[in-house]
């Protein structure tokens, strides 16, 4: 425990506290002490004790109302996270669809793909049969008029 001197309502006073909060019990102690000036040249000589219980009041009304607009803050932020979050699940869900969308396309595609490699194939055939079928006819034909 360290013990240090402070100085409020221009008192010292000898104080307590844990080693390394010496600086930070300073801070607090200087706040405490504007506010009670602050206090005193605003509202005379109304006494120390109910000086003190006003200054503690409007710390406190100062800390309630920072600790409900924090509280509001975090309520905003927390519906915020919350909207994050189901947008989050609608874009999973989109893309899920599409790649199932996409992946139906790819297979309809490559059906398309086998379909036309079939028709080409076909195709050639027939070509090549009738091409067959010409050569034949040409064959036959020089044929007949040779012999004639």
């Amino acid at each position: 425990m360290a013990n240090i001197n402070i100085k409020f309502n221009n008192k010292d006073y000898l104080l307590s506290c844990d080693d390394g909060q010496e600086k930070s019990l300073k801070k607090l102690v200087s706040f405490l002490d504007k506010k009670y000036v602050e206090l005193k040249d605003e509202l005379g000589g109304i006494g120390e004790n109910k000086l003190l219980l006003i200054t503690t009041i409007k710390i406190l009304d100062d800390y309630f109302n920072l600790k409900q607009k924090v509280d509001l803050q975090k309520k905003r932020l927390d519906e915020i996270s919350k909207k994050f979050l189901e947008m989050k699940s609608l874009a999973i869900q989109y893309k899920e669809t599409k790649d199932f969308e996409i992946n139906n396309l790819n297979k309809e595609i490559d059906k398309f793909k086998a379909t036309i490699e079939e028709s080409n194939s076909l195709y050639e055939s027939i070509l090549d049969k009738t091409t067959k079928s010409l050569e034949d006819i040409i064959n036959n034909a020089e044929s007949k008029s040779e012999l004639q």
